[in-house]
């Protein structure tokens, strides 16, 4: 195996993304490399991926690694501290696991194949049961640390968007959250919710050939385009008042909010919206497995937990709707139309008293007629 391609370096895969061309050789430094980046680096066109550290986790089945050798995009596992020496642009060549740069070896790892992916997974379920007993631990001391804040609610909400008695869509770009978005497009184009991305949700939103109308999140993923597209714009802060975000959209010249909140920016953009009085929430792409949060770097969902008790009663989660029901129209169903169409034209022609003397006439014509032959 022989990949020639251009080296773009960059540790947080999210990123490094927003700079990838196709046929670049993306190098990431990504422990346990999770669905979505995965998707998100096919999705640029990559030849191959160097990832510095190790592709698999040892506690849960992540399927970022699955995902690009099913595409048979070269994965590289575990190459070192030294591929990030190399210089950003460089043109290099990948053979069987080496970084070869001007016919010399700067780096190797382990190419990755199918049998690599199922002994990772085989290694994997062995320690979920640990794992999940950790994570449930985690959630329920935290639940109950946090409970209070969700007791107290967010305050005041400085907010301009008009959400009370409406029904608000929350896009999160998690799982499935492209081929969710897809799905609904009918419900989109019905109901017309108010749309809320969350980071890079909001570019989510942007792909669907729709505006976002809010902007909730640490601000560590969404583009400028989308900071810049008219939005209000919410910056999740911490409890305590920091927001990393904020000097990022201050410098883009954005009128920006500051809301402090525990948990996720997922967490806050629903509770923003229950209590601003939406009707309904509907959420696509949410973070709701323990797969999803360990891929996230959290122990745990308390947050998330204490949400979802909140906004429960009008909480529709639309995560993984596409799986379930695919909004195309297959041959068996046109099949299906133009038999009822006929048959509906059928049982009203025979209702006509004209059609029924020619029906009638036709009958005794035949019988004539196979009289005759009979005989």
């Amino acid at each position: 195996m022989r990949v020639r391609g251009r080296i773009r370096i960059g540790r947080r895969t999210k990123d490094l993304v927003r700079t990838l061309k196709p046929g670049d050789i993306a190098v990431i430094d990504h422990p346990a490399l999770d669905e979505v980046s995965a998707r998100a680096l096919l999705s640029k066109g990559v030849k191959a991926v160097i990832n510095v550290s190790s592709s698999f986790s040892p506690r849960y089945v992540n399927d970022g690694p699955r995902i690009l050798v099913n595409a048979d995009v070269p994965l590289i596992d575990e190459a070192g501290e030294e591929v990030l020496d190399i210089a950003d642009g460089t043109t290099a060549e990948i053979r069987s696991g080496k970084v070869i740069v001007d016919g010399m070896v700067v780096a190797s790892g382990k190419l990755i194949g199918p049998d690599d992916v199922e002994k990772a997974a085989r290694i994997a379920e062995r320690n979920v049961k640990d794992a999940l007993l950790e994570f449930i631990d985690n959630t329920l001391t935290f639940a109950n640390l946090e409970k209070h804040r969700l007791v107290s609610g967010l305050g005041p909400l400085p907010i301009r968007t008009p959400i009370k008695g409406k029904h608000v869509l929350v896009v999160i770009r998690g799982r499935t959250y492209k081929e969710d978005l897809d799905t609904i497009r009918p419900y989109i184009k019905e109901a017309r919710p108010i749309l809320i991305g969350v980071d890079g949700g909001a570019d989510a939103i942007l792909e669907l050939g729709l505006k976002p109308d809010m902007i909730v999140g640490d601000m560590d993923s969404v583009s400028d385009k989308a900071l810049k597209c008219g939005a209000e714009v919410v910056v999740h802060a911490y409890p305590d008042g920091r927001a990393p975000g904020l000097e990022r959209v201050k410098n883009l010249g954005v009128e920006v909010h500051v809301i402090p909140a525990a948990g996720t920016s997922e967490d806050l953009a629903l509770m923003l919206a229950f209590e601003a009085g939406a009707c309904l929430i509907v959420a696509v792409g949410t973070h709701n497995s323990m797969t999803d949060f360990l891929e996230k770097g959290r122990a745990g969902m308390a947050s998330t937990l204490l949400t979802r008790i909140k906004v429960g009663p009008i909480l529709v989660d639309a995560k993984g709707v596409s799986r379930i029901y695919a909004a195309r129209v297959r041959p068996a169903h046109v099949l299906e139309i133009v038999a009822g169409a006929l048959l509906a034209l059928l049982v009203a022609a025979t209702a006509s008293p004209l059609t029924q003397t020619c029906l009638r006439l036709l009958c005794l014509r035949m019988k004539v007629g196979l009289g005759g032959f009979l005989h």
